[in-house]
């Protein structure tokens, strides 16, 4: 047997290394009128710019039963649940009360990414690869912890509605006067989604975008995610020059948003997630 990681459908993580590594998804919620949708489980069409649609974090029932489950898989060895940032969403809080309910605190440990996305999918994935290798619970968890702590993420959205509907973004004052003569890059700080900077053209913010991962990413080893939401070409040009600039880093991963981030980034978003040191 070995330590179980559970994670959280914000992690859009790839199904291919979800089951290699045998890492448990527990959905987040998408509410559209009157109608849940589990992310990643059903389908139903999502108009992102809708004032209908929102999201909601899992319930701790629902985290229980999969903490639950994980935690007889792994043979008594234990879980490491990693979720996304606290400062984003109820999910880390309804995985602790599911905790206390069960009793688990030795043997179930949460990890809060400070982040959401690949953010949250790389520590995940960090720690799954940990536990694969056979390390004990303290390291698999210190290794999620570890991941998280070091990870910078960056994105550009494209229009600004989600942001303003869902009320994320914790530098709001004054950011939304002006957005129709700029485009925001952003950022997340220690689990908060911060604005980084103001300029007026995509083109010129993907450019910054790719600027500041590679700074973050430095001239060591790295692991780099890119996501997007219906931006498949601004993604792949991201990578592209990623890579260009980036020749030492081997391990590029990309995705897409998932319903749940979308709703609150809007279409045309493109995040890019650095973990400097690697898989640690």
């Amino acid at each position: 047997m070995a330590v179980v990681v559970v994670t959280d459908s914000s992690a859009s993580l790839p199904a291919d290394l979800i089951g290699a590594l045998g890492i448990d998804v527990v959905p987040l919620h998408v509410l559209v009128g009157d109608k849940a949708v589990r992310e990643g489980i059903d389908d139903l069409a999502i108009d992102y710019s809708s004032d209908a649609v929102s999201t909601s974090a899992p319930s701790p029932g629902e985290l229980r039963h999969a903490y639950t489950e994980a935690l007889a898989r792994s043979g008594g060895d234990g879980v490491v649940a990693v979720h996304l940032s606290r400062q984003l969403s109820a999910t880390w809080e309804s995985g602790r009360q599911a905790v206390r309910d069960m009793g688990a605190e030795s043997s179930v440990r949460l990890v809060d990414s400070l982040g959401a996305g690949l953010a949250t999918g790389l520590p995940a994935l960090a720690a799954a690869r940990s536990a694969a290798a056979g390390a004990p619970l303290d390291v698999v968890h210190r290794t999620a912890v570890t991941a998280a702590e070091n990870s910078h993420t960056f994105i550009v959205v494209n229009r600004t509605e989600q942001l303003r509907r869902g009320g994320r973004l914790s530098t709001a004052a004054g950011f939304f006067a002006s957005e129709l003569v700029s485009k925001p890059i952003l950022q997340l700080v220690q689990g908060r989604l911060e604005l980084r900077e103001k300029v007026r053209t995509r083109s010129k913010a993907v450019a910054k975008l790719v600027a500041a991962a590679v700074a973050a990413a430095g001239s060591g080893e790295a692991v780099l995610g890119v996501q997007h939401l219906d931006a498949a070409e601004a993604a792949e040009t991201v990578t592209t020059q990623l890579r260009e600039r980036l020749p030492h880093v081997r391990e590029i991963l990309t995705a897409e948003f998932g319903p749940a981030l979308g709703v609150h980034l809007g279409v045309g978003a493109v995040g890019v997630l650095v973990l400097p040191g690697g898989w640690g």
